[in-house]
């Protein structure tokens, strides 16, 4: 067989499988109704009520699908990628996507929408994919599915829950500097997944000496057995330590992330995996290598085998969330849980935000957390025989990582060549960071003259927002390498919220809510035992005018141990945040800048996902102490979205102050407009904001989706041909996923004209038959 005829017969065994699975391909096009009576029959196929999924039967095992026919699958749910193509302008005139989502929206807000159109998409709970008409959703790849031509029991394949998503098109890197974003082809590029975690059910869904594997595991360790990789029952109670061994390293390798090729059918629009490209698998296992930069470690890590690394390389990263793509091609995948793989460094803090004495935090002398706790963590080495018990320390995790996109996994950062290669960002520290952005100009590049400027979050509840400002600035010409090396040096701040409430966390003191006509006022605290900043809580311990340096090195203040170094300052960012007494926060996930926003000014956007848990602090930054009265719940279930102004914004390093306003607040109900529990974001070229869902089915009942959250001036009550009071603010659903899983990683291809995004854990505790 010729090159040209197997790579077309991939192709076409890979439609098939799609068509098979019957996921969100029937009906799409139709005009849909609350529960979905779909509209007439689109060029993919015939349609049905509300999109209905196709059986669990068999279907070609070319391109890698589960092998179905092999009695794998046997119909489980499987996280999957979803291409949601614009088809239509649907006599709108649209051009792309979100040109046709802001079209829609308009004729909502001027009373022009026609009454046979359905904008936004209607509240509903189904085992589907729903989207706009105009558009059409194929699946693209899931879990387990074959990344090339062969599909044995060694073969590259697409692995667990996919999260954050970001797409680079062909040729993209054609003139030197410019970004990924908006450059290249649209219609055949690159793209990349997270990897985040197995789902289970209970908190012991792992396969042990005395158990049997249930949910994910279950099916993991059932496609393994299928393939010779165990010897024993995968569903018995109790596992041999060789089986053990051999689960372990396979769990390790359904994480991280997965960069492969994908084009786009000029004839259907579906998008099929290219897999005759040479797709890339970073994982958890020592195959992938990364250097930790701009912060030492406690020990020196050792790959698999037990052999010792280089200093500063450690194996493999875990539990990715979300991520960003930097200005200069690279892409950072987000470690958000580590301490649920390999042990939490920050053991003194309990589940409701309790400081616990006795864990290596308490005041009197210098902190000293425990960086061996793997034992009882998911990759613990002492459930397993034959696999070394000093492989890792817990602050080699947790950090954001740069992927070096396309670079064999094992390429750490300045193995073979300077500047080439995977690394953790250590000047950002340790937390369990979502996501990360990036301060750029309206083209979306870096400011010639300037430093960078970095953001993340840490997605936890009273998690904080930090940012990074390089020490050089960026200069135009810069090489890849050169642009990489300033995140080597820089300084680390995190975002006090001054004015928030602390019993809310989403409102001013006093009940007001910040807003763009009354702001609340921030301040940035430089995270350094040099640190020249005012500690926020510093009048309120008696002790005014203390700097944030002198406090952490205090081995008394706040009743927190003492931080003698930058480097211990970087590893607890959760406890250095509350010794200093930074506003608390509900949860920050995402975070994106938006370059052209419609206020007219740049602005950082942050996701706040939920706070229902306790406080670790008072309203003046006090910490409260072990046994003392704990402080109410903080109530907010629903979540909200946050604008972040600099007071530069046109050179956000140079800001050490900020405004900040609330954009959208979630809401417990089953309206339209209803949704709650905001998780990743999604600016477009043109400033747009989008949001995806992760909880919106267990606080509302109705599925977890897409949202545009118009912020348009011109859409507000009482302006120029606006109906009643208008969509300003509203969050306006435009695809909505299988009702018990999460829509997260939402990007776009280049043209605009595909929304990539990713189905998380259908059935993962309500029976899922999708795809």
């Amino acid at each position: 067989m010729t090159t040209g005829t197997r790579y077309l017969s991939a192709l076409l065994a890979a439609t098939l499988a799609v068509v098979t699975a019957g996921a969100c391909r029937d009906g799409i096009d139709g005009q849909q109704g609350p529960t979905g009576p779909t509209g007439p029959e689109g060029p993919s196929g015939p349609t049905g009520p509300g999109g209905p999924t196709g059986p669990s039967g068999p279907a070609p095992a070319l391109g890698g699908n589960l092998d179905r026919a092999r009695g794998v699958e046997s119909g489980a749910p499987l996280s999957s990628i979803v291409a949601l193509s614009f088809v239509s302008d649907d006599g709108t005139g649209a051009i792309n996507l979100p040109d046709l989502v802001k079209r829609r929206t308009h004729a909502l807000a001027t009373g022009a929408l026609p009454a046979t159109v359905q904008f936004p998409l209607a509240v509903a709970a189904t085992d589907s994919v729903r989207t706009l008409k105009g558009t059409r959703a194929t699946v693209i790849v899931k879990w387990f599915d074959a990344l090339s031509f062969s599909a044995g029991p060694d073969t590259l394949r697409f692995g667990a829950n996919t999260d954050y998503l970001a797409y680079f098109g062909d040729g993209w890197d054609a003139q030197a500097g410019d970004p990924p974003q908006w450059h290249g082809n649209g219609s055949a590029g690159w793209l990349w997944a997270n990897h985040e975690y197995i789902t289970g059910t209970g908190s012991n869904s792992k396969p042990t000496d005395s158990t049997a594997p249930t949910g994910q595991h279950q099916i993991l360790a059932r496609f393994l057995k299928y393939f010779g990789k165990l010897a024993g029952d995968p569903l018995a109670q109790g596992w041999s330590d060789a089986d053990l061994d051999a689960y372990k390293v396979s769990w390790k390798r359904q994480v991280g992330g997965s960069w492969f090729r994908i084009i786009q059918d000029p004839a259907t629009g579906e998008w099929l995996i290219d897999y005759g490209a040479p797709a890339v698998r970073y994982d958890a296992t020592s195959s992938m290598l990364a250097t930790v930069t701009g912060q030492p470690l406690l020990a020196v890590a050792a790959d698999d085998s037990g052999s010792a690394l280089p200093a500063g390389v450690v194996p493999g990263f875990h539990n990715n969330c979300a991520g960003g793509v930097t200005p200069w091609g690279t892409v950072i995948s987000a470690e958000e849980n580590a301490q649920s793989a390999y042990g939490d460094l920050e053991t003194n803090w309990s589940s409701d935000n309790r400081f616990t004495l006795g864990r290596g935090f308490d005041p009197g002398a210098n902190v000293s957390p425990n960086a061996a706790a793997v034992a009882a963590s998911e990759f613990g080495f002492n459930w397993v025989a034959n696999v070394p018990t000093t492989n890792v320390t817990t602050d080699m995790y947790g950090y954001l990582t740069e992927i070096d996109v396309g670079q064999p996994a094992g390429e750490y950062y300045g193995k073979t060549t300077a500047g080439v290669g995977h690394r953790k960002i250590g000047l950002m520290g340790r937390a369990r960071f979502e996501a990360t952005t990036f301060a750029v100009g309206t083209d979306w590049k870096l400011t010639p003259g300037q430093p960078v400027v970095m953001y993340s979050g840490d997605d936890r509840p009273s998690g904080r927002l930090y940012k990074v400002v390089s020490s050089q600035p960026y200069t135009a010409g810069m090489t890849k390498a050169q642009a990489r090396a300033l995140l080597d040096q820089g300084d680390l701040y995190a975002a006090h919220f001054a004015g928030l409430d602390n019993a809310t966390g989403d409102t001013l003191v006093g009940g007001a809510v910040p807003s763009n006509t009354a702001p609340g006022q921030g301040r940035w605290i430089k995270l350094s035992v040099s640190s020249t900043d005012v500690a926020p809580n510093a009048t309120a311990l008696g002790a005014p005018g203390t700097t944030a340096g002198a406090a952490l090195q205090d081995v008394n203040y706040n009743g927190i141990g003492g931080f003698p170094d930058d480097a211990a300052v970087r590893r607890a960012l959760f406890t250095v945040s509350a010794k200093l007494g930074v506003m608390e926060l509900n949860r920050p996930e995402d975070v994106e800048w938006n370059p052209a926003d419609p206020s007219g000014t740049p602005r950082l956007y942050v996701t706040f996902t939920e706070h229902v848990r306790r406080t670790q602090l008072d309203q003046q930054g006090v910490l409260i102490p072990p046994g003392a009265p704990a402080t109410p719940a903080r109530a907010d279930r629903a979540g909200s979205i946050f604008w972040l102004q600099e007071a530069n914004p046109s050179n956000p390093a140079a800001s050490s102050t900020f405004t900040y306003g609330r954009a959208w607040k979630g809401a417990v109900g089953r309206g339209l407009h209803d949704a709650a529990k905001p998780d990743n974001l999604l600016i477009d070229r043109q400033g747009g904001v989008f949001f995806g869902t992760d909880g919106n089915f267990g606080v509302n009942g109705t599925a977890d989706g897409i949202y545009y959250l118009d912020l348009d001036p011109a859409h507000r009550q009482g302006a120029p041909g606006v109906v009643g009071a208008g969509t300003y603010g509203l969050a306006l659903r435009i695809v909505a996923v299988p009702s018990d899983a999460e829509a997260t990683g939402p990007a776009l291809n280049s043209d605009m004209t595909t929304l990539f995004l990713s189905v998380q854990h259908p059935g993962e505790e309500v029976f899922s038959a999708w795809p």
